[in-house]
């Protein structure tokens, strides 16, 4: 057998139309090839075989080229979309200070048709007014926010914002919707279910802009399961199937806490279950963090790879100990017209749970950037409704008056949004 590795010297290359012709007269025509003239059976295997793995390899190489740009697309819109991270050496939540502004308040709560009367601190008749007109001013390098309610109905055209939690994201969420009735009052707005019940969602759309917001009333995050029998109720730490509903929207605020500590008649559960382990109690700090655990564990599963925009709202404060803020212990915000001032820290010091979240989203693949509100909060005892909200709530000093405090949340959220911080 010949080497296929040396080419034949002794035939003559035929022309495309067959065999080689003699143009002499009365010549006869040349035999055909034989066999020999073929390349050899084995060399035709490993031709066909070369040339099979040579288009596998270019097929392997145009998936993985493919799936690279996929990749790399989805990056860029998850660097285009994400909540912006704070600009370096600032930070507007933690340093800065209340000052006067004659501007304030941001709008009349008056003519804001969506507060609820446990907000409604001026409708129930609070007299004084100085709360109204407080703006949170950061330390250099902080710029100072400013807050454009068309220009971020705007930006959120066509898409959906929820809040998700408890009545300290309401609370938010009401502000922020006078906020942008505010800046566009004539804009046509509908509200579902109309007569505003919580159940579990209620829904505000600003149809000129198709800008629908959303909030979804739940006080841990993970599922309370009731199966409608005394002593039925079960906060599961390891489930968040209410999270289905929270899928689609464009922009998330979650908040939790409030409701941890509490006990007696306001405890909505009468077990905590964590996989096959159920408790009559335990250590609400430590349940506490297993539930942001298991809501990092779904964001980070479910939006991982999606644009969608997740917001943590912090921990709100109350002020119903006045060692706190260096008062007598007995007192509480109740008549406090007045927030604290300065640049030392809160006396009462930070609440141990902030650590406990930063910790968490920290380690989270989404990003979900922190509207840390706690320490500025901290300096308003004097924003909360008191006993002027219509009978809701007796001496309330854990929610805020609206128009009020949550005004600022928003204007830094607006901040956080346009990537100011």
């Amino acid at each position: 057998m010949e080497d296929p590795s040396t080419p034949p010297t002794t035939k003559k290359a035929a022309p495309a139309g067959g065999g080689v012709h003699d143009a002499r007269p009365g010549a006869k025509p040349a035999a055909a090839p034989s066999s020999d003239d073929q390349p050899p059976r084995g060399m035709k295997r490993r031709l066909w075989a070369a040339a099979l793995v040579a288009a596998l390899l270019l097929v392997a190489c145009a998936a993985a080229a493919t799936a690279a740009a996929v990749t790399a697309s989805r990056a860029r819109r998850r660097q285009q979309h994400q909540a912006p991270a704070p600009r370096a050496g600032c930070d507007a939540f933690a340093a800065g200070r209340w000052v006067a502004d004659a501007s304030y308040p941001l709008y009349d709560a008056a003519r804001c048709p969506f507060v609820r009367a446990e907000f409604a601190c001026a409708r129930f008749g609070r007299p004084d007014t100085a709360y109204l007109r407080y703006r949170w001013q950061p330390d250099p390098p902080c710029a100072q926010p400013r807050f454009d309610g068309r220009a971020l109905l705007r930006m959120w055209r066509g898409k959906t914002v929820m809040f998700v939690g408890d009545s300290l994201a309401l609370n938010q969420y009401e502000s922020l919707l006078c906020l942008l009735h505010a800046a566009a009052p004539g804009a046509r707005t509908t509200v579902e279910p109309p007569s505003g019940k919580i159940d579990p969602s209620t829904t505000t759309r600003f149809q000129d802009y198709n800008v629908t917001i959303v909030y979804y009333l739940t006080h841990y995050l993970v599922d309370l399961v009731d199966d409608g029998k005394p002593g039925g109720r079960v906060l599961r730490l390891d489930t968040i199937d209410q999270a289905r509903d929270w899928l689609g929207a464009d922009v998330l605020v979650f908040d939790t806490w409030h409701w941890w500590p509490r006990t007696g008649p306001t405890q909505p559960w009468d077990y905590i279950q964590e996989g096959n382990t159920v408790v009559k109690d335990m250590d609400r700090t430590q349940a506490f963090t297993r539930a942001l655990h298991t809501w990092a564990s779904w964001v980070d599963a479910s939006l991982l790879h999606t644009d969608t925009q997740v917001f943590f709202q912090g921990i709100s404060p109350s002020h119903y100990r006045g060692q706190d803020w260096g008062a007598s212990p007995r007192k509480t915000c109740m008549g406090e017209t007045q927030p604290l001032n300065g640049t030392a820290p809160y006396p009462g010091g930070p609440i141990p749970q902030q650590a406990i979240l930063r910790a968490v989203l920290d380690g989270m693949a989404k990003p979900v950037y922190l509207l840390d509100i706690t320490y500025l909060s901290q300096l308003r005892k004097d924003a909360h409704p008191t006993k002027y909200n219509g009978g809701v709530f007796a001496d309330d000093c854990t929610h805020w008056c609206v128009a009020g405090l949550p005004d600022t949340w928003n204007v830094l959220f607006y901040a956080a949004l346009t990537g100011l911080y």
